[in-house]
């Protein structure tokens, strides 16, 4: 069976294990999975396929008829459980076990899960979860899903495009995260998507090695990479995140032949110690990724042998507004990300959405050309039909990025225009690490800024006005760090604390936002910020 034919993720596995039943279609390296395996872990599409539809018996039993959060880390019982789900209909939660405790329940409880779904070492934890928020949501061993009982067994549904298959949430300028309602089609375009682009990215049937570090909570592993694979026959390697010191002798060992990254990848290898079995044109074919500091990319290439292939998606447009850089010219070192294709209708438009003129910087706008504008795209936010409107309006996805059209139609990236902070592919918004640090006894005012950072893309700044004199400026900004710790997940707290005795503000008393930025970057360069970078740390998994 082709798989244009599928009519959901499950299906496209499904009929990959036909035509590729021998073929490994998972990977995890021994480096990904060496704390709860000893050796490495692979499946075949044939297993792949018996594993899920086992899976999707037990779940039938359950009687489940609501969404499902999956906590199962970067491992193959996300895969398993995600599509046995998806057989059913079933849409999926991803959340990162990496999360505070405070902001799970907001994903549960906004998302309507039925149940949790979470490796053995995560039952627990979400179980008073849970409990402490007042949730009467069952949680599950992924191991023993028959022990679930929600209501009488259900029926497998025909597969249907249009039936919703994840909930993904991504950060916004109003604080909280919004709920992404992602369709069937979402992902099957994504498969069709990376299929079509050919050029450096050309896939190959049956053949192709993906290894990505990404998170499965994220879009861009749950469906670009998946479906990349899943729908040629090729090998998903998936690894728990990324590790720098021992990255090219996984990318050796699992005889990878692409790689998925984002911006802070390169960052951090180029700064490796050289050596003289860095030449890795034999071996890997592409990058793909997003956010190459322009500096590094040129140096990348030449060093490592492959092209680093700047592509531009975000989790609402999905493969209906991607754009990738996977013909020349490329214009390496410039944040080009290619020319739009046939499919996409764009435009350039200022802050009146009235188009720019040739050349000049505009937000970018997207939409699928065709009689449904919104193919491949999103499908709304859950339960903000005003949020969605505010997307769409015009009938265009209007992604606050501000862009630039070159002479020969290739775009290059220019900067945000949404009060969004990506650190490393997260996405923070800087109203939460705002309120996250409002109740911090010495703090009388804080904007969060991002400012640019080497390795990270983007860093936290923050700007804050004191509740009075302290006398240990360095202790007072560490202390309001470990505050923000306290609520939000490690990567979202400030890196950087700018004290001042007032911040520009509008007539309302609102922030000016792009003056605070300014002065977040004044004071980094005059050496007045205090630096905290080195107390981000990834804090040890439960």
């Amino acid at each position: 069976m082709s798989p244009l034919a599928a009519k959901s993720p499950r299906e496209t596995v499904a009929f990959s294990a036909q035509r590729f039943p021998d073929n490994e279609a998972i990977h995890i390296p021994l480096q990904a999975c060496s704390h709860y395996s000893s050796e490495p872990i692979s499946l075949t599409y044939q297993e792949l396929d018996k594993n899920i539809h086992e899976a999707t018996a037990h779940w039938v039993g359950t009687g489940v008829t609501g969404r499902v959060a999956l906590v199962c880390e970067n491992r193959v019982e996300f895969l398993i459980h995600w599509l046995a789900l998806n057989a059913l209909g079933i849409s999926v939660i991803p959340i990162n076990h990496e999360m505070p405790d405070q902001e799970i329940p907001y994903y549960l409880e906004h998302g309507e899960a039925v149940a949790v779904c979470a490796l053995t070492e995560h039952r627990q934890r979400l179980t008073q979860i849970c409990a402490d928020s007042g949730l009467d949501i069952p949680v599950v061993d992924c191991q023993a899903i028959s022990a679930l009982q929600l209501g009488k067994p259900t029926e497998q549904p025909a597969p249907d495009p249009d039936v919703e298959c994840a909930l993904l949430y991504t950060s916004g300028s109003t604080g909280k995260p919004k709920g992404c309602i992602l369709s069937n089609d979402y992902f099957l375009e994504q498969g069709h998507w990376y299929r079509a682009q050919g050029g450096h990215i050309e896939l190959r049937e049956g053949k192709e090695r993906l290894l990505t570090p990404l998170p499965l909570s994220h879009m861009n592993a749950m469906s670009v990479s998946t479906m990349a694979m899943f729908s040629t026959g090729g090998c998903l390697i998936q690894l728990d995140r990324f590790h720098p010191t021992s990255w090219w002798d996984t990318v050796r060992d699992s005889r990878a032949t692409a790689l998925h990254y984002l911006g802070v990848l390169p960052a951090i290898l180029l700064a490796l110690p050289e050596s003289d079995s860095d030449d890795f044109s034999g071996q890997i074919r592409f990058g793909f990724g997003a956010g190459v500091n322009p500096a590094h990319h040129q140096r990348f290439e030449e060093r490592f042998g492959f092209p680093l292939v700047e592509a531009w998606a975000m989790t609402e447009c999905g493969a209906g507004g991607a754009i990738i850089a996977s013909h020349e010219p490329r214009h390496v070192g410039t944040c080009c990300f290619g020319r739009p294709g046939e499919p996409i209708e764009w435009q350039l438009v200022d802050e009146n959405k009235t188009p720019v003129a040739a050349g000049m910087p505009g937000e970018l706008r997207v939409r699928a050309r065709g009689p449904d504008p919104k193919k491949g795209y999103f499908s709304g936010y859950l339960k903000n039909p005003e949020a969605t409107n505010e997307a769409w309006l015009d009938g265009w996805l209007n992604t606050g990025d501000v862009v630039q059209e070159l002479p020969d139609g290739n775009l290059i990236f220019v900067d945000r225009r949404k009060n969004i902070i990506r650190r490393s592919g997260e996405n923070i918004s800087a109203l939460e690490v705002e309120a996250a640090v409002s109740d911090h006894p010495d703090i009388q005012m804080a904007v969060a800024s991002a400012v640019p950072d080497d390795m990270r893309g983007d860093e936290v700044a923050l700007c804050v006005i004191l509740q009075r004199d302290v006398p240990n400026p360095q202790a007072t900004a560490e202390s309001i760090q470990r505050h923000a710790i306290q609520k939000l997940a490690y990567f979202k707290a400030p890196a950087w604390v700018i004290f001042s005795t007032s911040l520009p503000v509008t007539a309302s008393n609102k922030p000016k936002r792009a003056d605070v930025k300014t002065l977040a970057l004044q004071a980094i360069k005059e050496e007045t910020a205090i630096d905290l970078r080195h107390l981000k740390k990834r804090t040890k998994s439960p």
